[in-house]
């Protein structure tokens, strides 16, 4: 049987060979310090889990859903956009329930994309953003993650030297991995950019409530007059509200995008179990103090993680937004790439990071950190970091798996 079109465009999926690593050193008795996937150890808000179950076996609940969400959760979208951002929505025509922001985006590629299409992708970024599209087949061409400058320099020449002209543009902060920030004047900028060079945007915001400055909240693309003339942006529960297993996120923005979306939606789902929608609409008109607190807790994490992990003899950049760190690979391990210091320090630290060469080739001298470890735990990963450094001269040499000994 001959490979298929689009598994042969898919490479292996770079993080699941250090998930086998850190299974197999589970299974051998170790306790692995997990920081690898941004997969939110705390737990969604009580209100919004008590909704959840007034809502389970009421009639018609267990029904088919609707596909582009229920009324009353697009309308709390909008109410959340308004209230956060200054922007209107109409509810009916510029909001579209996804199941998450990944399945939005990649459905999203999948309504707009012919085979052939350049989309630019910054790189490093998080793989839903790049694959997504290659899945749908398109042609992915990079530019920077970080919103300088520099970034409109290298996206000029990509559109000059790109045939066909590129269709679409990703961003997304704050990031996912680097956990750059973008302020309200490269938005201004990009969406000129945009419609100079007739591109729609695609700007993944998962990350808008996971902020550190309490007086510089990340601001949305949508917020730049005119942007919704080219713009759709994505949303989720997930971080937000801890909610990342419920699956429930957001596309906004654009009615003609969204409407594309919506159609594509209609013939691949039927939208999440209804008491999911119910308690999601919950979770955002209800209080803010569980998001207050989810912050706070990210940042003591934050703290912690930057003052033991010097002290460790590694230094970590402080993060202002996301859950995560973008930490440069000591130079002694360097040489080594990601993928197998990730493989040593589960080995020979007992901690599971994410290699950035998963997150594009621009990623490779990176790892990133995720906060999903309470403080103590992540001291622990700090100091097995700090002892496996120390003796990383008698055993870098061996980077077979060590067997464990009872």
């Amino acid at each position: 049987m001959p490979d298929f079109y689009r598994i042969k465009r898919l490479p292996p999926y770079v993080f699941e060979q250090v998930n086998r690593i850190k299974a197999a050193a589970r299974a051998n008795g170790a306790d692995i310090i997990d920081l690898g996937m941004g997969n939110p150890d705390l737990q969604a808000p009580q209100h919004v889990i008590d909704k959840l179950v007034e809502t389970v076996g009421k009639p018609r609940t267990d029904r088919y859903s609707a596909s582009k969400g229920i009324g009353g959760l697009r309308r709390a979208q909008a109410g959340y956009y308004e209230r956060r951002f200054g922007v209107k929505l109409n509810p009916d025509t510029q909001v579209v329930a996804t199941l998450g922001s990944k399945e939005g985006f990649a459905n999203m590629a999948q309504a707009i994309t012919e085979p052939g299409d350049v989309i630019l992708v910054p790189n490093p970024s998080y793989p839903i953003h790049a694959f997504g599209f290659l899945m749908a087949g398109g042609v992915i061409r990079s530019v920077p993650a970080e919103p300088t400058p520099e970034f409109f320099v290298a996206a000029e020449r990509a559109v000059a030297h790109s045939i066909p002209k590129p269709v679409a543009l990703v961003v997304c902060y704050p990031s996912n991995p680097t956990a750059y920030v973008a302020s309200l004047d490269f938005y201004r900028d990009l969406v000129a950019f945009a419609k100079k060079h007739e591109l729609i945007l695609l700007s993944d915001l998962a990350y808008s409530e996971v902020y550190f400055d309490e007086s510089n909240p990340p601001p949305s693309i949508l917020q730049v007059p005119g942007a919704i003339d080219v713009a759709v942006e994505f949303t989720s529960m997930s971080k937000t509200f801890s909610m990342a297993g419920w699956r429930i996120g957001f596309a906004v923005g654009n009615e003609r995008l969204l409407a594309a979306l919506a159609r594509v939606k209609s013939y691949l789902d039927y939208g999440a179990f209804t008491p999911v929608q119910v308690a999601a609409t919950a979770a955002l008109n209800g209080p803010d103090e569980c998001i207050r607190e989810m912050r706070a807790t990210y940042k003591r994490r934050r703290d912690v993680m930057i003052d033991s992990f010097a002290k460790a003899g590694w230094t970590v950049p402080v993060p202002t937004a996301s859950m995560f760190a973008w930490v440069q690979i000591p130079e002694k391990f360097r040489s080594l790439g990601s993928l197998e210091f990730s493989k040593l320090l589960v080995e020979k630290a007992d901690v599971a990071v994410a290699p950035g060469i998963g997150f594009g080739e621009h990623g490779d001298d990176y790892v990133r950190i995720a906060l999903v470890e309470n403080e103590q735990r992540i001291r622990q990963a700090a100091r097995n970091i700090r002892k496996f450094f120390d003796n990383a001269d008698q055993t870098l040499h061996n980077v077979v798996p060590m067997v464990r000994r009872g």
